[in-house]
């Protein structure tokens, strides 16, 4: 997919809106929402959910975490450099992009000082997104000691199913007691490659640090991938990776039986191409089928099947508030215009849409009323969804999911601007067939992956 300057298409759009006024100390931030039915327990009764019931029944929930939100590289890279400068023993970065930029150097030169004080570091990113990866920093993180390894280089590219699966998920674990998930990338939150624009702000995505038993089920992940990087690497490295998944796996499930006194219910939620085809893709259903009263959904690539878009139409016929937080920046065109063909259907069923304005809007997050929420890599769409590698934890939390829905609601207020149904009704044909046009060559692309069914 092309890029294309993001502000032109913008401002040509700009009519459509309704701009949210930007609160000063004297005034609201907004007007009131449409009515939403009274809550049904207090904010108390959270662990009573059917939502929890029903993840407590699945055993995925791990009590007894302390989940931190992370935003923006601006909280993100200091927490992970520091972790990583108090390793002692072992170090685990998975990325999709990594920049040879500001940012990028100080995480190498964090990776490398570990590696040179022995502690065992092994990063591992994307051939695709990391594709542009400079020899010289590769080789300078390989002398350092860091062992880099990169998942399905590619080798001249098709559109076929085998070359979508990207290992798309961020994760680190240290010294397998602190982990991070989250869809940042080792990249400056200001660097927009191509489209380096002064007027647009930091990138806006989210990252949790975690530590507790769930970190457990973290470095077991990573093993796991790390195996089966290794079966290409010789049978004696094969045979030690194996060994390590085993240990990590007995780790993994004798976190779960010590439950902690402290600390909060939280999952993770991968997908992958064997054991976890539509993990992430069930968790957001079943959330969105057990909301009663608020949703919010950021994305920074929004194009649901139909499972999903029934679920959100579900939940405004229940009464429950929905709001949308999308890309307002246009990033990649064909992208951008497939996703507002989805929007007529929404508005008309009382679905709030927001596009964020102020960057490129990288989150992949979401609030379920007061006692479910989910940080991580995958979008809203299918090649997130059926295609990649991806990781998210979802937090069983009131406090964790206020804190979460208080930065998305500030960025609604502030720095988006919502799209009116009546407006977006009138825009011309011309546009309208472009928007349809992009829908269907997306499907197209879906159809020659061949994940078809949701779709």
């Amino acid at each position: 997919m092309c890029r294309s300057r993001p502000l032109s298409d913008n401002q040509a759009m700009s009519r459509i809106y309704d701009r949210v006024d930007r609160p000063t100390p004297a005034s609201t931030p907004q007007a009131p929402a449409p009515p939403i039915p009274p809550k049904a327990a207090p904010a108390g009764a959270a662990l009573r959910t059917p939502l929890l019931r029903w993840g407590r029944r699945r055993g995925n929930p791990v009590p007894g975490n302390a989940v931190e939100l992370l935003r923006n590289g601006e909280t993100f890279f200091p927490a992970l450099i520091a972790a990583i400068g108090a390793a002692t023993r072992h170090v685990v970065l998975e990325t999709y992009i990594y920049a040879d930029d500001g940012v990028g150097q100080r995480v190498s030169e964090a990776l490398i000082a570990a590696a040179q004080r022995g502690v065992d570091v092994r990063l591992v990113v994307d051939g695709f997104g990391a594709g542009d990866m400079p020899e010289a920093l590769q080789q300078r993180l390989r002398a350092g000691g860091v062992k880099l390894e990169i998942y399905r280089p590619l080798r001249g590219f098709k559109f076929a199913r085998r070359h979508l699966r990207r290992l798309h998920r961020k994760m680190a674990v240290i010294d397998d007691s602190v982990a991070f998930v989250g869809g940042i990338n080792i990249i400056d939150d200001h660097n927009h490659g191509p489209l380096d624009l002064p007027e647009l702000g930091p990138r806006y995505d989210f990252a949790v640090r975690v530590s507790g038993p769930l970190v457990a089920q973290i470095a077991l992940a990573s093993a796991r991938l790390w195996f089966r990087i290794a079966q290409r690497r010789g049978l004696r490295e094969t045979a030690a990776a194996f060994a390590e998944v085993e240990t990590l796996t007995t780790a993994a499930r004798q976190a779960r039986r010590n439950i902690q006194p402290a600390g909060v219910p939280a999952a993770l939620l991968l997908r992958d191409n064997l054991r976890n085809r539509r993990t992430i893709e069930r968790e957001y259903l079943y959330a969105l089928g057990a909301a009663r009263q608020d949703v919010i959904l950021a994305n920074a690539y929004f194009l649901p099947g139909h499972k999903m878009r029934r679920a959100l139409l579900a939940c405004r016929e229940r009464g429950v508030r929905v709001r949308l937080l999308l890309q307002g920046v246009v990033e990649y065109r064909l992208q951008h215009f497939a996703t507002h063909a989805l929007y007529a259907t929404l508005l008309e069923a009382g679905v709030e849409i927001y596009e964020y304005e102020a960057s490129f809007l990288h989150a992949k997050v979401a609030v379920v009323d007061d006692t479910w929420a989910t940080v991580g890599s995958s979008n809203m769409d299918p090649f997130s969804l059926l295609l990649a590698r991806e990781a998210n934890v979802a937090v069983y939390d009131t406090h964790f999911a206020n804190d979460l829905r208080a930065h998305l609601e500030r960025a609604m207020a502030q720095r988006s601007a919502r799209v009116v149904p009546e407006a977006h009704a009138g825009l011309p044909r011309l546009r309208r067939f472009a928007n349809w046009a992009a829908y269907y060559v997306l499907r197209v692309g879906v159809v020659i992956a061949g994940v078809t069914g949701p779709y």
